[in-house]
């Protein structure tokens, strides 16, 4: 394992369904198929994709709520495939998920004192109830909550409050490294900025890794440090999020660019980048999984399956048997934010963070203390 990644996986491979049924066959769904990456210590990593590429799938596989059909999954120099039992017990304190809908991820009946205090019981036993309540107190003063709030229940709180409770539940272990499956898409516009820069003073304050697995690009810009694009259960490109946004290697992620909606100057034909929608992971194509969409396609890319290469800044990779020519024939990608709308909502992303942004965090620690 890389001695500066916390978190690596090897050729994971996620199918669900077996092929057999006792009636007729149930088709194999290949959600993850030979995802090798590896995140480093104290970084924000984003994955983003399509809707059904199999983010979500590889995030639970990271978080080991899911084993997988085949490679392996490493953490803080630990291989966790396969961890059961007291080990997995402690794997939980170390690393943490922050679910997508703050609503219906809370359990109703309990008191948020209860939800943030529970992971206590389980990791720190050995604290006693008094402790225990201070110690969400400071958790939820931690998220911008009052300490009062612990007596209440997640109905009576706002979309980006109940966030924030999740927020501070996933902190109570004292995780190395938390994992957010969309955990701003089920909030207001309003809102979303606040809790990215709460993640992003966490990440900062705290030496945390994040990985975020997002829809929204913008978002994804302004908070991370690299960024991996996922297609049909593959990943197709990844590199330092500026280079990614900038210079888009693989006609995908150029097709994902394009499709940013811009009210200034003429909006890019992405319908001309990408054609048709998106294969099903029961059948994916032979070859190059993109290659029924990509209008790049040649011969080669139906048969032979491409594999990450670096490109020529060396900490970006692509995984396309034509990139290099592809980059110069393709259509421009206007990655200018768009509007005054947008930049004020980008201003508000920055306005929390020392720096700027989160991807020029300063004086981040290397190590926890």
């Amino acid at each position: 394992m890389n001695r500066d990644a916390i978190l690596e996986a090897v050729d994971v491979v996620k199918h669900f369904g077996t092929g057999d049924g006792w009636l007729s066959k149930t088709p194999v769904v290949q959600a993850v198929d030979g995802v090798s990456l590896s995140i480093r210590r104290g970084e924000t990593f984003a994955i983003v994709g399509e809707s059904g590429c199999g983010k979500s799938t590889l995030a639970r596989l990271l978080m080991r709520l899911l084993t997988p059909t085949s490679g392996t999954v490493s953490f803080d120099g630990r291989e966790i495939s396969a961890t059961k039992g007291e080990a997995l017990k402690t794997l939980r304190g170390e690393m943490q998920f922050i679910f997508q809908d703050p609503f219906s991820s809370l359990n109703p009946r309990m008191t948020v004192g209860k939800l943030v205090g529970e992971p206590l019981e389980v990791h720190a036993p050995e604290l006693g109830k008094e402790n225990r309540r201070a110690k969400v107190a400071q958790l939820l003063r931690q998220v911008g909550l009052r300490a009062e709030h612990a007596d209440r229940y997640p109905h009576e709180f706002s979309g980006g409050q109940r966030q924030r409770i999740g927020i501070a539940r996933a902190l109570a272990s004292e995780p190395k490294l938390i994992i957010g499956d969309e955990p701003v898409s089920a909030l207001d516009v309003s809102v979303q900025a606040q809790v990215i820069n709460l993640l992003g003073d966490l990440s900062r304050d705290l030496g945390l890794t994040l990985v975020i697995i997002a829809h929204d690009l913008g978002v994804i810009r302004h908070m991370s440090d690299r960024v991996a694009v996922m297609y049909l259960g593959r990943i197709v490109e990844i590199g330092d999020t500026e280079d990614v946004y900038t210079a888009p290697r693989h006609p995908y992620t150029q097709a994902l660019l394009a499709s940013i909606p811009s009210m200034s100057g003429p909006q890019v034909d992405h319908e001309a980048i990408v054609l048709g929608e998106m294969p099903s992971p029961t059948a994916p194509p032979p070859g190059c999984r993109f290659h029924t969409r990509c209008p790049f396609a040649q011969e080669r890319c139906k048969t032979e399956v491409p594999v990450l290469s670096d490109t020529h800044s060396g900490t970006h990779q692509v995984a396309c048997h034509f990139w290099d020519s592809i980059t110069a024939e393709a259509p421009p990608v206007n990655t200018e934010r768009s509007s005054a709308a947008v930049e004020a909502r980008f201003a508000l992303y920055r306005a929390a963070t020392e720096g700027g942004t989160v991807t020029h965090k300063t004086n981040q620690p290397t190590e926890r203390t």
